[in-house]
């Protein structure tokens, strides 16, 4: 049902959960969808155009990337569980308070992780073991793209803040505009004008740009975001609120960032071959995850809009029938990785013929491990976003602990004895650990509910 103010926005606490669920995380595959396109040809260009170093260059440091990412990612979620909570509540003038504190807190964080971020690259790629052969181009790539980390703020604040009203649609158009934008400036810098892995990184902070501005564009055309000097006036109350919800996931995101650095680092011992095939493998896990990702951001917005209007039935149906999605979507999407991996895997590939023939080699045994038991990745998306829309972002922080601990011990521990196939299964154990954390606590959760 579309809110009669504004056609950019929508309520999900009337009508059938699982059609709101699933249709509004429709787009949201879509923009993963072309995200992870990007992604893949992003791979494929330097891949083939610059080959096999220039690939491990782009993956050999791949979890650092990530965690930069994803304390974005953990400030903008969690400033949108606040937004989701009023707008479900109808309180519009506490959501203009919201959407001003969280730009200011955006703003703040993002200039802090820029410094952050560009002033640790060397220490973070010795830590990581990254090959001397390689780091020069590491170090360029990651420069460039680090000096980005306000655009992507931007892109996702102002995407977090419209799927928090129910608004999927302007972040796909975003991501569908980015991304081909990103694949011609790719093509154009690294075959035209020959910048090398620098100008994959140049293409893709001048996307990000556009697609924060993209995002800016729409939500100031929303009545209910249409903030005012006062609604910026200083309220420490509603800044720790807003911290207290985004902390988690962002000390969450840290860990599993970690985790994921600690298993590049066991990885990176094992040469450039293995590195480049595993990046191969890595590169296709957004693919793999986009689904899982979608119905993260849907059972976000479902579950926030109705805990903030005081439905708790409409919770407890919304999970069942988002779960049964999930899964079904996860095993589907995993069967169909399986039957076209090789092909897929061999289009990343090129250079020496023994050494693309092993680094396929690890790529198809790490993905049909991943793609087997894709289910469970599906059930900790959808668990983990149904706490946050609760307010609840220590359960979900545990989890990550959890992942932590499973992904480190299989990559410290259980490589010395099983070599690389420990830390391929390692990702797998880590999504078990998470699975047991966030069911027991969302049974709990809903018990409590009224």
């Amino acid at each position: 049902m579309t809110n009669a103010s504004s056609p950019s926005t929508q309520t999900m606490t009337e009508g059938s959960p699982a059609r709101l669920i699933f249709t509004f995380a429709i787009p949201l595959m879509l923009g993963n969808m072309l995200q992870q396109v990007y992604t893949l040809v992003d791979t494929l260009i330097v891949g083939r155009a610059l080959g096999v170093s220039a690939l491990a260059a782009l993956g050999s440091a791949d979890w650092y990337n990530y965690l930069m990412i994803s304390v974005v990612q953990g400030f903008t979620q969690g400033f949108s569980i606040l937004m989701a909570q009023n707008f479900g509540a109808g309180r519009y003038e506490r959501l203009k308070q919201t959407v001003a504190h969280s730009i200011f807190l955006c703003t703040v964080s993002a200039l802090l992780l820029t410094a952050f971020a560009e002033g640790s690259i060397s220490t973070a790629l010795v830590l990581l073991r990254v090959p001397e052969e390689i780091q020069p181009l590491t170090t360029s790539y990651f420069r460039i793209l680090f000096a980005g980390i306000p655009a992507m703020m931007l892109f996702n604040f102002g995407a977090c803040t419209l799927r928090a009203l129910g608004n999927g649609r302007t972040p796909l158009y975003a991501m569908v505009s980015s991304s081909l934008l990103n694949i011609g400036l790719d093509l154009l810098f690294v075959l035209v004008f020959q910048w090398g892995i620098e100008g994959a990184a140049i293409a893709t902070v001048i996307s990000q740009i556009f697609s924060g501005v993209f995002c800016l564009v729409v939500i100031r055309r929303i009545p209910h975001l249409h903030v005012r000097r006062s609604d910026f006036a200083r309220d420490l109350s509603l800044d720790l609120h807003l911290l207290r919800l985004s902390f988690p996931m962002v000390l969450q995101n840290v860990l599993i960032s970690i985790g994921g650095m600690i298993v590049s680092y066991v990885a990176n011992g094992f040469g450039v071959v293995f590195i480049a095939g595993y990046t191969a493998t890595n590169k296709l896990y957004g693919m793999l995850e986009m689904a899982a990702v979608a119905y993260g951001y849907s059972m976000v917005t479902y579950t926030g809009q109705n805990f903030g209007a005081g439905k708790s039935d409409r919770i407890r149906r919304g999970l069942r029938d988002g779960l049964l999605i999930a899964i079904l979507t996860g095993a589907v999407v995993g069967l169909v990785m399986i039957l076209f991996s090789r092909p897929i895997v061999g289009a990343f590939l090129s250079g020496d013929p023994a050494e693309v023939a092993a680094a396929e080699e690890v790529a198809l045994r790490y993905l049909f491990i991943i793609s087997v038991t894709l289910p469970i990745l599906y059930v900790l998306h959808v668990v983990r976003s149904s706490l946050q829309g609760l307010g609840d972002t220590v359960m979900p922080m545990l989890s990550g602990i959890a992942e932590f601990a499973m992904r480190t011990l299989m990559a410290l521990v259980a490589a010395s004895f099983f070599g690389a196939t420990a830390i391929m299964y390692g990702e797998v154990i880590a999504w078990i650990g998470a699975d047991v954390v966030l069911i027991g606590a969302i049974v709990s959760r809903l018990r409590k509910l009224p």
